[in-house]
């Protein structure tokens, strides 16, 4: 089928929404280049490509939430007739955000409700929750209606993000990324839930980069490619493989590292370190040069680890670094000790969206350019090293950082990290949120790292990148690590066999 041809291919109903021949600007550059799209009730439609391709783009404006420069939005055959995200809901075209759209400060029940309370005279808070409870029943999901958004971790809030969305009774459901903060449970039950609305025929547009997903679910799929549809499919046309190579316009062989690396000398010992209230008595080593990957179920403590490790969590233990015991109780003191830590959450606690790039970069090693003036001069320098080193794509340096794709955010966050130049790097969930191709990037900086002699932790919920990348491999499960596996023995059923306790292997460390 050529990117072209917008025809349905079968006898299936026509277009609830669609786009035709739209594009869109920001200033002189043309992002969108007359793309054309459409969604049919009963229906998932894939939409896929790198990060920057223009998938954000179109579903906002399919959203509402940002305006086509040329071309047409139509729902039910004729000009949408919403021009903002709140419009867009009222006529049914509901977006789940990957960026969470929700009130920090007030309880799940709230948002879920939020703008469309229960109640003529006095708010009916006990009807809100009840229904509140029942939608969060069918997501299998125990969140407490009345606690807080901002006491949430990150995939309950995906799971409040998804229940206010089914909330909504929507004719079109548009989901950025649902799945990449979600377990492989919650996993289970957005696809359960997605299927209920296919039948009741619903329209659904579903993003993702992890495409095993979308060979599950989408009965289409279109290709984005530097704005550009580049590849329409119905089921079962394309392969895995064929996806990511059109998405990128090239072959991926093989993404990760070639080769394992040499361990040197010991560069990190922990012994008997406690972060409460999860994580209890752990030990483990860490050597020069080696990529160690933490793998274990969300909730088992592997980002309470790393956040106490570099001072973000109070914390007890020992520590020794290069043989020598060392007290962290912040991130300047790990610092200190040349050990830097790379957020899994970058919109939130990584980046300043609103910042500019040379903002972000310099922000956590400012006395490097100048006191007590700082030296504009030498941070644009660096950023100009960072953006060749990283590959960080950007129309303009001086953009937010909100901006940027998702990509080239992770890399702008790997180039900060990094700034300090640290001899232990522990990066949470590196290629959370991004595509194939930056992900084959990311994967080769870290293996840079290793080869540099650095030693760097890896924290990740994706079995093949914790079993691409990593020398040794560290399951933790409910707080305390369940074994340790290195060389051959690094495998998916043996990481499986301890994250779910149903093997005797215990660390040795």
């Amino acid at each position: 089928m050529s990117a072209a041809d917008t025809s349905p291919v079968n006898a299936s109903p026509g277009p609830v929404l669609e786009l035709v021949d739209v594009r869109k600007s920001f200033g002189p550059i043309e992002v969108l280049h007359g793309v054309d799209f459409a969604l049919r009730p009963g229906e998932v439609h894939a939409l896929i490509g790198e990060n920057g391709a223009g998938k954000s783009t179109i579903m906002k404006i399919l959203g509402g939430f940002l305006a086509p420069s040329s071309g047409e939005v139509r729902l039910d055959g004729r000009p949408a007739p919403y021009a903002s995200g709140a419009q867009a809901e009222a006529a049914g075209v509901v977006v789940i955000h990957q960026e969470f759209n929700l009130a920090p400060d007030l309880t799940v029940t709230e948002n879920v409700w939020l703008g469309r309370e229960l109640g003529r005279v006095f708010l009916d808070h006990r009807a809100m929750r009840e229904g509140t409870r029942k939608l969060l029943d069918e997501l299998d999901s125990r969140i407490d209606p009345d606690a807080r958004i901002r006491d949430l971790p990150v995939s309950d809030r995906q799971m409040v993000e998804i229940a206010k969305a089914l909330s909504r009774n929507a004719r079109v459901l548009i989901m950025d990324e649902p799945s990449a903060v979600l377990t492989h449970r919650e996993v289970e039950v957005l696809f359960r839930q997605i299927d209920r609305l296919r039948a009741q025929g619903v329209a659904l547009l579903y993003t993702s980069h992890r495409l095993e997903e979308v060979t599950r679910l989408a009965d289409r799929v279109t290709v984005l490619r530097d704005g550009a549809v580049v590849r329409r499919a119905m089921r079962g046309e394309l392969t895995e493989d064929g996806m990511a190579t059109a998405m990128v316009g090239r072959d991926l062989e093989d993404i990760y590292p070639a080769r394992r690396h040499e361990a040197g000398e010991l560069a990190l010992e922990v012994r008997g370190f406690s972060v409460p209230p999860l994580v209890h008595g752990v030990s483990f080593t860490l050597r020069r040069g080696e990529v160690l990957g933490i793998s274990g179920l969300v909730g088992s403590g592997r980002t309470e680890l790393a956040e106490g490790l570099v001072g973000l969590r109070a914390a007890s233990g020992e520590i020794r670094r290069n043989g020598a015991p060392v007290r962290i109780a912040s991130v300047r003191e790990a610092a200190a000790q040349g050990m830097a830590y790379l957020t899994e959450d970058r919109k939130e606690r990584g980046l300043l969206l609103d910042k500019n790039l040379r903002e972000n970069l310099t922000l956590s090693t400012l006395p490097r350019f100048g006191s007590p003036f700082i030296s504009a001069a030498r941070e644009e320098a660096a950023l100009t090293r960072a953006i060749g080193d990283f590959d960080i794509r950007a129309p303009r340096r001086d953009m937010a950082v909100g901006n940027l794709s998702g990509g080239n955010q992770q890399k702008l966050l790997l180039a900060k990290t990094l700034l300090s130049d640290p001899e232990i790097v522990i990066i949470d969930e590196p290629t959370r949120g991004i595509d194939v191709g930056t992900r084959s990037q990311i994967y080769a900086f870290i293996d840079r790292l290793a080869r540099e002699g650095r030693s760097v932790i890896v924290i990740s919920s994706d079995m093949p990148e914790i079993l691409g990348l990593s020398d040794r491999v560290l399951v933790m499960r409910q707080g305390a690590i369940a074994g340790e596996l290195a060389g051959e023995r690094i495998s998916e059923t043996d990481v499986v066999r301890l994250v779910m306790g149903t093997s005797e292997e215990r660390a040795d460390v």
